[in-house]
């Protein structure tokens, strides 16, 4: 069975791949900071980060489901979406884009533990029938090296590698030495939780080895 990535993320990609999918995967149209800021001035409320990340998840997927309609109609299979953001003492923390705010994130994170959360949206698409869909929010707790210098920091903020990634740092690559515990499925820090679509895909009736699609691990036909 097809699978398409409602996104552009190398490290979501990555993931799917060692997994042993090999996904096509498409640029979700969607404007996160517009679709947040016309929820919560409908609803005259702060989005809690679950819901925040469930939200955008949903919509991404959704938005690649009405591609595929129009550019492949016979598109069979799942398309995958998700979000994620850090959340420290209450405060999310989303992608710094630049390198004084991911030294500023880096100085308050170290020797403490924050929590990532990642938002799930599954679609099972069959051509003729009504798109259905399951989605999950998955949690981890991150714990940052309490003995990670300024000099680390400034470093690792140079390599540009902190300020596009939610929370400024990674688990999979150059920040995974500044990091000494994760409590949860650890792919869910590298930017979407495998247990969790195994189990959404589940629930739309699809197993989760019939998405092998990669070398030896495709199953027999």
């Amino acid at each position: 069975m097809h699978v398409c990535l409602a996104s552009t993320s190398p490290a979501r990609l990555m993931l799917m791949r060692q997994a042993g999918i090999e996904p096509s995967a498409r640029a979700p149209r969607v404007d996160e900071e517009a679709v947040i800021a016309e929820v919560e001035a409908r609803e005259g409320r702060t989005l809690p980060p679950g819901e925040h990340v469930l939200l955008l998840a949903r919509r991404k997927a959704a938005d690649v489901v009405a591609a595929l309609a129009e550019d492949e109609p016979g598109f069979e299979g799942l398309v995958v979406g998700g979000d994620s953001m850090f959340e420290l003492d209450g405060e999310v923390l989303g992608k710094p884009y630049t390198p004084e705010a991911a030294t500023a994130r880096w100085h308050a994170m170290r020797g403490r533990t924050g929590t990532l959360h990642s938002g799930h949206s599954v679609f099972l698409v069959v051509p003729g029938a009504a798109p259905v869909e399951a989605h999950a929010v998955a949690d981890a707790e991150v714990t940052f090296a309490a003995d990670v210098t300024d000099a680390e920091i400034d470093a690792y903020v140079a390599t540009g590698e902190p300020l596009l990634v939610a929370g400024a740092f990674t688990v999979d690559s150059l920040g995974g030495a500044f990091i000494t515990r994760v409590v949860g499925d650890p792919s869910t820090v590298v930017g979407m939780s495998l247990s969790t679509v195994r189990r959404l895909a589940a629930e739309l009736g699809v197993p989760w080895t019939r998405l092998w699609n990669r070398g030896d691990t495709a199953p027999a036909s």
